[in-house]
């Protein structure tokens, strides 16, 4: 069957640089592939049809289209030609081009000695251990597995199960005997390698086939007697566990399409050849576990336990057969993880950031298996250290503002707002009055109804984690609260002293000024004061202590204002969770009785006290007078007004004698002022 060409737009043909074939397959996909020779080929369906060669759109404007390098992606091939990446979409048809980003791509440096230099966080900070070499290597990354590379040239066959950090040569064995430290020691020409996710199949121009386990021991493998395989386009892939196919293209001389000529090798049936000294396989894969019950079968399993910033633990679960009466033996093996650094057997800047979320993968193998288990692969699980997106913090309100009757939640709903004075609020966030009052409307659906916060009583807000609809439990990590319109009628009951701080701790205005708005102080920018900074020592130990939770007893204190305040809470601490939690809330704060009077306002008050007091006269003494009660006042009134006067005429003639001494005319006496009492 051939293939017909369905477009008909022009396409120069690819080629590959290399003198020697390669076969790239799908790391999931089993049945897409690109083969890579004087021709190139792609499929979806295994070789298992005639195919033309693959070319690409003369559009594109490729000089020379000649591919040194392929990469599968999802539903997306990726070549290198002529130091540009062009991508096709093989479910549409489709291309594109873009340049090479140095931060996707894994590079090894050659000199006399080898080392790989790493482009992206934390491995940019330091280089691989050296590994000698002597060629040009091509790396080959093995499938479904993390950081396990191939390095191979025609005389070299390296391996690293750390993504080059640490290299190691592949050795030549016969049963336990090692023949060869090296490939280069067996003296081969190496044509073509495959690699699945346990296994390693080389084949060299000398028309030897070697095998071998990628264990977590240094790897090794051994040669198969000498066999008429080998041509100059022959390329090696695994069909299955333990079946090697070498892949020929053949040229149809009718048709412009090619053949595929398949010999497959079973590699089971020669691992049972006694010349190679190999005993049976005593595990077994689970999925075979009815062919395993005369011998030792293992199935394995893989459970998290705990983790924390420092370390992961795991349990791995083995059931052997044949020993109890449900046929199964179990053993549990306990697994903690560190980080590197924490171990202290690395460089010390050779560490990820804990404020970053990574992907990580933990792989558990059976150590000196025999080369015989073809069907027993590592173990491997994917770790996300990341944010669980189902997490979310709430604020604990089990005192609103509504069940104690001072809001009414029909009324926050009816398009409610409330004014903040202009004294007490700056939008500008940075603690200074503004000009003018703010009206702000009241979101219901998302704040609720306030929590009840009474005004001088210290307070920091109860946050609870939630995953979902459950509650997990009380965070005590650090966070920070900011006032979403800019109110700053509080403040923080501790200062950078009495916090206890080392460094000069960080605060929303400071904050505010590098980041800007929206608020941006969480997790990924946050600085404990309380680590040793040289940026930021502590040169202000009276300013307020911003950070509420964590290892301070911190809160807010409100002045006299009562009123609605909508904060902004986010949590800071980045040992906490990789999550970012973040929230609003409302509160209501009452109590603040009237701010006492200035002397202005205690005149004030007595004139509109006295004005009062005459009208309530004005209004009393008419009814009064009638009374015998108001005949005995009125006659006291009089007594008291005749000895007044008495007392006011000695005491106004004295005062005019010894005045009118020296200054008035002699013989002159002055009139007493006033008069008589009208009665």
């Amino acid at each position: 069957m051939v293939f017909l060409v369905t477009s008909s737009a022009r396409r120069d043909r690819l080629s590959f640089s290399s003198t020697t074939p390669r076969l790239i397959t799908h790391p999931c996909k089993k049945n897409i592939a690109l083969y890579l020779g004087k021709q190139v080929f792609f499929t979806t369906n295994n070789f298992e049809t005639s195919l033309l060669p693959f070319a690409i759109p003369t559009s594109m404007q490729v000089r020379v289209p000649e591919v040194t390098s392929a990469h599968f992606t999802s539903s997306l091939l990726l070549l290198v030609v002529a130091q540009k990446v062009y991508i096709y979409d093989y479910e549409n048809d489709s291309w594109n081009v873009t340049f090479v980003r140095s931060g996707e791509r894994l590079n090894a440096v050659f000199s006399p000695q080898g080392m790989f230099k790493y482009s992206d966080h934390p491995l940019n900070r330091s280089l691989g251990l050296s590994f000698d070499y002597n060629g040009t290597l091509d790396i080959l990354i093995v499938p479904g597995q993390r950081g396990i590379l191939l390095l191979w040239f025609e005389h070299s066959l390296l391996f690293s199960h750390n993504a080059g950090q640490l290299v190691d040569t592949v050795r030549v064995k016969k049963g336990d005997q090692t023949l060869f430290s090296s490939m280069f020691e067996a003296s081969v020409t190496i044509h073509n390698i495959a690699v699945n996710e346990n296994e390693l199949a080389v084949i060299t121009r000398e028309d030897n086939l070697y095998y071998g386990n990628l264990d977590v021991v240094p790897s090794s493998v051994i040669k198969f007697a000498d066999q008429p395989i080998w041509s100059e386009a022959a390329a090696l892939m695994f069909r299955s566990p333990g079946m090697v196919e070498i892949l020929t293209p053949l040229q149809d001389a009718a048709f412009p399409a090619f053949d595929f000529q398949k010999c497959l090798v079973n590699i089971q049936a020669l691992l049972m050849d006694p010349e190679f000294h190999i005993g049976r396989c005593t595990v077994c894969d689970p999925s075979c576990l009815h062919q395993c019950s005369m011998h030792s079968c293992l199935k394995r399993q893989i459970q998290v336990m705990v983790s924390n910033p420092y370390s992961l633990g795991f349990q791995a679960t083995f059931y052997e057969s044949g020993h109890t009466l449900d046929g199964n033996t179990k053993y549990n093996l306990d697994i903690c993880l560190k980080q590197q650094q924490h171990w202290g057997r690395t460089n010390p800047n050779f560490t990820s950031s804990l404020k970053r979320a990574t992907i990580s993968t933990v792989t558990v193998d059976i150590a000196n298996k025999e080369i015989s288990c073809v069907d027993v692969k590592p173990l491997s699980t994917l770790i996300s250290i990341g944010c669980d997106l189902d997490k979310r913090i709430i604020i604990q309100n089990k005192i609103s503002a509504c069940s104690k009757g001072i809001l009414d939640a029909l009324t926050l709903q009816d398009n409610y707002s409330f004014i903040i004075q202009k004294e007490f609020y700056d939008p500008s966030f940075q603690g200074q009055p503004s000009s003018q009052d703010l009206r702000v409307p009241y979101s219901y659906s998302q704040l609720g109804c306030p929590l009840l916060v009474y005004y001088d009583t210290p307070w920091k807000p109860v946050v609870e984690l939630w995953r979902k609809d459950t509650f997990q439990e009380i965070v005590d990590a650090e966070y920070v609260l900011l006032e979403v319109n800019g109110q700053f009628s509080y403040r923080y009951s501790l200062t950078a002293q009495s916090a206890l701080c080392t460094s000069q701790p960080q605060n929303w205005t400071t904050m505010i000024k590098e980041f800007g708005m929206p608020f941006l102080w969480n997790r990924e920018n946050y600085v404990s004061c309380h680590d040793s900074n040289r940026n930021a020592t502590l040169r202000w130990p009276d300013v307020q202590y911003q950070i509420l939770g964590g290892r301070t007893t911190n809160q807010i204190i409100f002045s006299h204002n009562n009123g609605i305040y909508i904060f902004y809470i986010s949590i800071v601490d980045p040992y906490y969770s990789y999550c970012k939690l973040e929230t609003l809330f409302s509160i209501y704060v009452y109590g603040a009785f009237p701010i006492p009077l200035g002397f202005a306002g205690v005149i004030i008050l007595l004139l509109i006290s006295s004005m009062l007091g005459s009208v309530w006269v004005a209004y009393k003494i008419p009814k009064l007078l009638p009374t015998r009660r108001v005949h005995r006042i009125r006659r006291f009134v009089v007594q008291l007004c005749g000895r007044c006067k008495t007392a006011c005429r000695c005491f106004q003639f004295r005062a005019s004698s010894t005045s009118g001494m020296g200054t008035e005319p002699p013989g002159h006496h002055p009139t007493p002022q006033g008069g008589r009492a009208d009665h």
